[in-house]
């Protein structure tokens, strides 16, 4: 059964809300990998103050991962069947997020990342899902003519 696609006004609402809660995502890990002292609020709050050196490097490649990800959601980057499978990933991956940061033995984690996990969870799989499939191969036109896009 496939679903009808998202409208255009509804579609750039959830591109453009998982796009803040991802950059805000990106800012976070990238204030970690600087050495900020939040180290409660993230990799299950084991580290209090700044992150040992190994997480600040994860810290950093995380914050790049998610910056190219929000360039992605806001349509920027690759074509139209890449950016639905990059997308549908990410989706999943913050499903994941959500039931680790649910899980986590820090508080603050649970409060803080959970909900913008289950929150980028729904709103990447909705972007995902209203991008159109690639497909804009040539036909015939309706009396054989000039070919339209598919």
């Amino acid at each position: 059964m496939t679903r009808p696609p998202l409208r255009p006004a509804a579609q750039q609402g959830s591109a453009t809300l998982a796009a803040a809660l991802l950059a805000v995502v990106a800012a976070f890990q990238a204030a970690l990998a600087l050495g900020a002292p939040w180290g409660e609020a993230a990799y299950g709050g084991a580290h209090r103050g700044a992150l040992p050196a190994k997480y600040r490097a994860s810290s950093a490649v995380a914050s790049t991962a998610y910056g190219v990800l929000t360039l992605v959601t806001l349509g920027r980057g690759p074509g139209t069947t890449a950016r639905r499978r990059i997308l549908s990933a990410a989706s999943a991956l913050m499903m994941l997020g959500t039931a680790m940061n649910l899980a986590s033995r820090s508080r603050l984690e649970r409060a803080l990342w959970t909900p913008v996990a289950g929150t980028l969870a729904v709103t990447l799989l909705r972007v995902a899902r209203s991008t159109p499939t690639g497909g804009t191969r040539p036909t015939a036109g309706p009396r054989g003519g000039r070919p339209r896009r598919a």
